[in-house]
């Protein structure tokens, strides 16, 4: 019976993986009904004859590979014994993946969310733990040395005391140690079947401690923003420079006293870009695996890259436009899509707690979502938390630097950081008053120390959304937020009384005597003197409803800004649309989930619309010139995966020269300049996807793979996609939720690739088609349509006395 069971199951999901992406027959060879006669075949000659017919399917994995994968999977079902645990709580899973637990009490809450990610996500928050407390080195040796030295150097060292654990709620330390508790229960009973990474690797995770959820990002933030600007200041001067970057809000730039902007040297940006970015290497692999699989030379990431598509969008429309009555709020915010899933949707109930939504590593509470009152979203608004101080060392001793006109000795710390394959390596950091030292000049005495908001306390990110989940309406919410230090995000939300707010919300520095756009002599005279107490918001609007996307949020006559966009990288064509849409939306009839949908996923370019003016006025002079530019006149300017004039246009921005993408600069001028890159993109195009100009398309430039960490065997289909860079379908969003305060079960999310990590789960790829499609699923909240979706119930029971956890 179990032996049918199986043959059914694999039949079944490889006939649902052919219908669903296609590429199971191609491999097989022949026709449809050849494919269901090998089928036929292999179920009546039985399981052996069925393993032989997957083999070539599957593109000869490894024999046990998958076998592998599926024997380490987590128990869903059932009841198991898990010491921690004071009172029976239950997890439940629904068709789609998305965990709902239920607790009796806020510590069970936390531990069994602990105890969820363990068994979906034990590997992606092992590498995240790994990334974040640099010890990437201990697994991949020395190539990964330089990124942990940078790490361990901007690292937040403490204190983890009172002031850290309450800035993420009152609550916070209990919460982090429920959560290290359950994750540690999980790790500890499964220490022998491990998900599949740790077994091909030969590694184990250790077990976590209540600060480990609050490690830092350890980035330069703005620090390179600033030391570019520096360089390009020393080459073209502060008026050219102006006109290139293009400041939003517009304020003149003044050269801080005493910056000598001569010394920033390439070498000194370069230092600013943060060491050991890049590339990683794969982790070796254990035999027998190491004979079967090979990591070498694999795309798969370990750790999430830089996003390539910039592009959160979220909006609260309020009642009076929506035919509820009542606020419905949208959200998209856009990072890399990665697999698994950046994000993970938990939906946490227990006295005083019925939160859903979504949150990253280390996935403690939800970072956006709803509760029984309100429903917010994020998208980074860009605050600027760190700047660059330049220290003046004394020429007698490397290891002082000027302050206020006396030299003062800098905090010295050492570690140590394991290499695989080696001996440790001692690593020795300065530290001034005003921050780690990230680069020495020896030569003009002067070293450079990065002052960060990352170093003060309650800046783990995400993690001020535990004190959102509990807010009762939209107005304390905004107080709320102010806990929520990090990282910089535009705050949305809508509740159930009518209520529509938006708080800007990071640890922003007061600076005394400078704006933050270029570094600072350390000597004293420029400062930091607090935080910002006034940011950006807004209640009930006049307008009716409240947008953003990654635009410029500074209130009108507040000064200095809380952040300086620059044009030239940060264009406003989302907002614009975001905009122009629901404006002309609201002109003829009322707001609907529907109409959220559709703009969520609207793949139209207000860039390209606006270039078409460079296409216009001239004939090219040859034949395929004129073919591809008349093409992009005629071009309805929406980034069609199928458009061939989507790929031309998209080609061009890469080829031509970059004064005819200059916002401002006139088409006239411009227009020179379109034809030798229309030349260049011709010739791209005709080497990367052939001779033949009707098979040419823009999802053949623009798709989204999604690769295993590191075995190729478990890749997920590649999927081509609509939209792109500056459209509001920018293909950074591999979550999405849009919520409904009128009836919160009426409620749609997506996410992607699946809620699982597990290869071979059920939930590792599932969501991926209704991605791939624009499709969303049901956000189920109350506890009849939780019940009514379930999927998996798994009961975690006390233990009692000395009695053995169940696996």
């Amino acid at each position: 019976m179990g032996m049918t069971r199986l043959m059914f199951g694999l039949v079944y999901d490889l006939q649902r993986h052919r219908a669903t992406f296609g590429d199971i027959q191609p491999r097989c060879g022949g026709s449809d009904m050849s494919f269901r006669r090998s089928l036929g075949l292999a179920l009546i000659l039985g399981g052996a004859a069925l393993v032989a017919w997957v083999a070539p399917v599957v593109a000869q994995r490894p024999a046990d590979l998958k076998g592998l994968a599926r024997q380490s999977l987590s128990k869903l079902d059932g009841d198991v014994t898990v010491p921690g645990v004071r009172e029976p709580v239950e997890i439940i899973r629904d068709k789609w993946g998305v965990t709902h637990i239920y607790a009796k009490n806020q510590d069970d809450l936390f531990f069994a969310q602990g105890y969820a990610m363990g068994q979906d996500r034990l590997w992606q928050i092992y590498m995240w733990r790994m990334e974040h407390e640099g010890r990437l080195s201990e697994i991949l040796g020395p190539a990964a040395f330089a990124r942990d030295r940078q790490t361990r150097l901007l690292m937040y060292r403490g204190p983890f005391d009172n002031k850290e654990w309450t800035s993420y709620h009152p609550d916070g330390k209990k919460i982090f140690t429920a959560f290290a508790n359950g994750l540690n229960a999980y790790i500890t009973q499964h220490l022998d079947n491990l998900p599949v990474e740790f077994k091909l690797t030969g590694l184990k995770p250790d077990l976590w401690k209540p600060e480990t959820a609050l490690l830092r990002v350890a980035g330069m933030g703005d620090a390179n923003g600033e030391l570019t600007l520096a360089r390009l200041i020393a080459r073209v001067g502060v008026k050219e420079a102006m006109r290139q970057r293009l400041p939003d809000p517009w304020s003149e730039i003044a050269v801080p006293e005493g910056l000598d902007l001569s010394l920033i040297t390439d070498e000194v940006v370069n230092a600013g870009r943060g060491g050991g970015r890049g590339a990683l290497p794969k982790p070796a692999l254990v035999a027998p695996y190491n004979a079967m699989i090979s990591a070498a030379d694999y795309q798969g990431s370990l750790v999430e890259d830089l996003i390539k598509e910039p592009g959160s969008n979220n909006w609260v429309i309020g009642g009076k436009y929506t035919t509820t009555g009542k606020p419905l709020v949208a959200n998209d915010p856009h990072r890399e899509v990665t697999n698994p899933s950046l994000r993970y949707i938990v939906h946490l109930v227990a006295p005083g707690w019925n939160v859903i939504g979504s949150g990253e590593p280390p996935f403690v509470g939800v970072a956006l979502g709803h509760n029984e009152r309100v429903a917010w979203g994020l998208t980074i608004a860009g605050n600027d938390q760190t700047d660059v101080f330049v220290e003046e060392i004394n020429p007698a001793n490397a290891n002082e630097v000027k302050y206020n006109g006396a030299w003062e000795p800098l905090k010295i710390v050492r570690d140590e950081i394991k290499v695989k394959g080696e001996a440790p390596r001692v690593v020795e950091f300065k530290i001034s008053r005003h921050g780690p030292i990230f680069f020495e000049d020896a030569k003009n005495h002067r070293a450079y120390a990065l002052k960060s908001a990352f170093n003060e306390p309650g800046t783990a990110s995400y993690l001020g959304g535990l004190r959102l989940d509990q807010a009762p309406d939209c107005k304390e919410f905004l107080d709320r937020a102010m806990y929520w230090k990090a990282p910089t995000e535009n705050l949305i939300c809508g509740d159930v009384d009518g209520n529509i707010t938006v708080q800007s919300s990071a640890l922003t520095p007061n600076r005394r005597g400078f704006d933050g756009r270029l570094p600072v002599p350390g000597t004293g005279k420029y400062e930091w003197d607090g935080f910002r107490a006034e940011l950006p918001r807004r209640v009930n609007p006049q307008a009716g409803y409240i947008a953003t996307a990654n635009n410029n949020i500074n209130t009108t006559g507040s000064w200095p800004p809380v952040v300086f966009k620059t044009l030239n990288t940060v264009p406003t064509d989302r907002i614009t649309r975001v905009e122009y849409v629901i404006n002309n939306l609201l002109k003829m009839r009322k707001f609907t989930i529907e109409d959220s949908k559709k703009l969520q996923h609207d793949p139209y370019s207000l860039r390209a619309s606006f270039d078409q003016d460079v296409f216009k006025g001239w004939s090219g002079k040859t034949a395929d010139v004129e073919k591809a530019r008349a093409m992009v006149v005629a071009w309805d300017s929406i980034l069609h995966k199928d458009s061939a004039a989507a790929a031309i246009y998209e080609t061009w921005r890469t080829t031509v020269d970059a004064k005819a993408l200059e916002f401002f600069r006139p088409p006239d001028e411009k227009r020179p300049l379109a034809e030798a890159g229309l030349v260049k993109a011709i010739a791209k195009l005709t080497e990367t996807q052939g001779a033949d100009w009707s098979a040419w398309r823009w999802g053949r430039m623009h798709n989204r793979p999604f690769p295993h960490p590191f075995v190729k065997e478990f890749d997920l289909p590649t999927v081509e996609r609509d939209g792109g860079t500056g459209a509001v379908m920018a293909d950074g969003a591999s979550y999405r939720e849009i919520m409904d305060t009128a009836d919160w079960d009426r409620s749609v999310v997506t996410n992607v690739p699946g809620q699982s990590g597990q290869p071979e789960s059920e939930f590792y790829g599932n969501l991926l088609p209704l991605w791939d499609k624009g499709e969303y699923f049901p956000m189920v909240y109350s506890r009849a349509k939780v019940d009514q979706n379930a999927a998996h119930k798994l009961n975690l029971r006390p233990a009692t006395g000395t009695s053995s956890a169940q696996k």
